[in-house]
């Protein structure tokens, strides 16, 4: 398991550190295979816990990356240009955020000792890292996407106490994603029909 969450923390650094938007929908697609296996390496082959995992690696996973694919193919935007926080310094602020994790996130009471002491840490990471690309990034669909890291954070968080929280409350949170996707390529696609342009700081054109 310490393996994956490994895994989850070098996809967190090349969402930082990339500018290619394709590369980053791939790397976004490849957290949610990861995520989806996570709770099986935790927890085992139990009804609940197949049910959260497969769930969860097919809509992150698959559909997911699949609706950012689409969106990008109608957006015909390739890179994050001139982003608001330069790539190097994001990866700097990425390792600071993932260190204070590692020392904060220990004092944090949990039912029970998760299956490994890095699932927190790097669920917080995932939270800050999404957070981070919504508001430093200027494309609306990196931006997109940054949402979706923040939720696959969210996630994460939820398997430490996966034993102790209903399944209804995971399911509850990929439900929420799914519409939330949905209404993001939605608006992507009417803000690059109206501005030519997936950026952001087109929409200062706009006008009551």
């Amino acid at each position: 398991m310490d393996t994956a969450l490994v895994l989850l923390i070098l996809s967190l650094f090349w969402l930082l550190g990339s500018s290619s938007i394709p590369s980053l929908i791939r790397v976004v697609g490849y957290q949610g295979v990861l995520l989806g296996v996570l709770p099986i390496l935790a927890y085992g082959f139990e009804r609940e816990v197949l049910l959260v995992g497969l769930s969860g690696l097919a809509v992150k996973g698959l559909i997911f990356p699949w609706l950012m694919q689409r969106a990008l193919r109608e957006a015909r935007v390739t890179r994050e240009v001139e982003p608001l926080v330069s790539y190097n310094l994001s990866l700097l602020l990425g390792v600071l955020v993932l260190g204070a994790s590692l020392v904060f996130t220990a004092e944090i009471p949990l039912p029970a000792a998760p299956p490994s002491h890095l699932l927190v840490p790097v669920a917080f990471t995932a939270v800050a890292v999404g957070l981070f690309l919504v508001v430093a990034r200027k494309k609306a669909l990196v931006q997109a996407l940054g949402y979706l890291v923040f939720e696959n954070g969210i996630y994460a968080f939820g398997l430490a106490v996966l034993p102790h929280a209903p399944l209804v409350i995971e399911a509850g949170i990929l439900l929420d994603a799914l519409v939330a996707v949905l209404v993001m390529g939605i608006t992507l696609f009417h803000i690059n029909r109206t501005f030519d342009s997936l950026s952001t700081e087109r929409l200062v054109q706009l006008k009551d």
